[in-house]
């Protein structure tokens, strides 16, 4: 049949010609069906998402051409509920002629004629991993979208331009190869919340190709039983800066402690020679310190001796 035929006996949708430059204007694929799901049109979006003509499809059943096997049942209800002049919206797995499928975000309307009556279906459709992946690619955070068996289907520019990745040499890989064996349980574990509720972004050790590590957060998002995704998203933070600040900071920390203690156990000694041999404290610090040179010890270790061994130099 061709493109502007009359969809003929039972189409019931009407002439299609009015429509014909809007259609082929329009990104999105478009394919009207009568009431019975036969094809009735299909332009050239459609053409290009679903690899199949407008000669070789119209006139036949939608159900069979563009819903694989595993989801004609909710094929079925998705049909009863447009018959029953409810529209619907939503993520779909279908499938294109070569038999590859994909999932499509579709929104499907009834068509009605001048008295108001249900005459046909109109679906809008495009593929949900082109809309998803600007998405991703315009996030400050490096992502990844793994499939149910934690495959990495696709990594965002940020996280190959962050740790080194190729996306053609991380596709494929699954995460929990990439995450630090001592660290999989936290990271990739059922989510924590966190102490607003939400989930919590638990830090682990991310590897790079050559085999060095950086430190990040991770969130997980399981999105296995949403039809739209059918997949996690993983949401990767690089904090590795971060956490060599940290550790920065606590290594002063443990030295700014130690010589505090180091400060008071010799204002101790000092107190404790002076008032022993009734000398100033600047005089006792003196003979601290001379004693510690000349036996070449730490003037702390003095100090400690004066204080807790009642030694006196």
């Amino acid at each position: 049949m061709a493109r502007d035929e009359d969809p003929g006996p039972g189409g019931g949708v009407g002439d299609w010609a009015d429509a014909e430059r809007l259609l082929r204007a329009l990104g999105h694929a478009v394919i009207a069906t009568d009431l019975e799901g036969r094809i009735v049109r299909w332009n050239d979006a459609a053409e290009r998402l679903y690899g199949w003509t407008a000669e070789e499809i119209l006139g036949r059943d939608i159900a069979e051409v563009t819903v694989p096997e595993a989801g004609q049942e909710h094929g079925d209800e998705i049909m009863r509920a447009l018959r029953g002049g409810r529209p619907w919206s939503g993520g779909f797995t279908v499938v294109r002629k070569d038999g590859s499928t994909f999932s499509a975000l579709v929104t499907d309307v009834g068509v009605r004629d001048d008295d108001g009556r249900l005459v046909g279906i109109v679906g809008v459709s495009t593929d949900l991993g082109h809309a998803l992946r600007p998405l991703l690619a315009r996030s400050s955070d490096a992502v990844l979208v793994t499939s149910r068996d934690g495959a990495v289907s696709y990594a965002s520019p940020a996280f190959t331009r962050l740790f080194g990745w190729s996306p053609e040499s991380v596709h494929g890989v699954r995460v929990q190869d990439l995450v630090h064996p001592d660290d999989r349980a936290v990271a990739l574990g059922p989510p924590a919340p966190d102490r607003h509720g939400g989930p919590s972004a638990p830090e682990c050790r991310l590897r790079c190709p050559d085999g060095s590590w950086r430190r990040v957060e991770m969130v997980v998002t399981d999105l296995l039983d949403d039809p739209a995704v059918a997949g996690r998203i993983c949401n990767v933070r690089d904090v590795t800066e971060r956490q060599e600040a940290q550790d920065r900071l606590a290594e002063l920390n443990e030295q700014l402690e130690t010589a505090l203690a180091s400060r008071v156990v010799i204002e101790q000694a000092k107190g404790v020679l002076a008032e022993r041999r009734g000398i100033s404290v600047d005089e006792a610090f003196r003979v601290l310190r001379k004693h510690a040179r000349d036996r070449n010890a730490s003037l702390k270790d003095v100090a400690t001796a004066v204080v807790t061994l009642g030694l006196a130099p």
